[in-house]
């Protein structure tokens, strides 16, 4: 009898560390429970956008706001165009900007969003006018390296 309690007990135990990895994996994911029922789309175009992906968090002073709704590539402009699904209980003015930022020095990106002082705000449709594109770190090693050989052969 103390043999099947200790076994019921380990059993327990295995199934509430498989819970908790699977609720981890979820999150990292950003699979979680964080669903925003009533939304509106705004879209903003980038020359670059990185490593952003579809459901990356858009936050304002960092509070999340929103998800990445969407991405594709527009064949007219060459540029990447961002759907952003935002939740209805945050509003921000026209002009505010979007820039996709990353958390950390490498780690995951989020787009960005910074009020204006427009007195018109962002409806269902609208565009982000404003806009910074992801920072490359290769980029910038790359654009580094280059002053540096600049400076070297004077």
């Amino acid at each position: 009898m103390e043999r099947n309690k200790y076994d019921l007990w380990v059993g327990v135990f295995l199934f509430a560390g498989f819970a908790a990895l699977l609720l981890l994996a979820l999150k990292a994911g950003n699979l979680g429970a964080e669903n925003i029922k009533d939304i509106y789309k705004v879209e903003a175009r980038f020359e670059n956008i990185g490593g952003l992906k579809v459901r990356a968090p858009v936050r304002s002073s960092g509070v999340l706001v929103g998800r990445v709704q969407e991405i594709h590539f527009d064949n007219d402009k060459f540029q990447a165009s961002v759907v952003l699904a935002i939740d209805k209980r945050y509003t921000f003015p026209k002009d505010s900007s979007a820039s996709i930022l990353t958390s950390g020095l490498l780690g995951e990106q989020f787009m960005g969003i910074e009020a204006g002082g427009d007195s018109a705000v962002l409806k269902e449709g609208d565009r982000i006018a404003l806009t910074q594109s992801a920072v490359v770190l290769e980029k910038l090693i790359g654009q580094f390296l280059f002053s540096k050989a600049a400076e070297g052969g004077k």
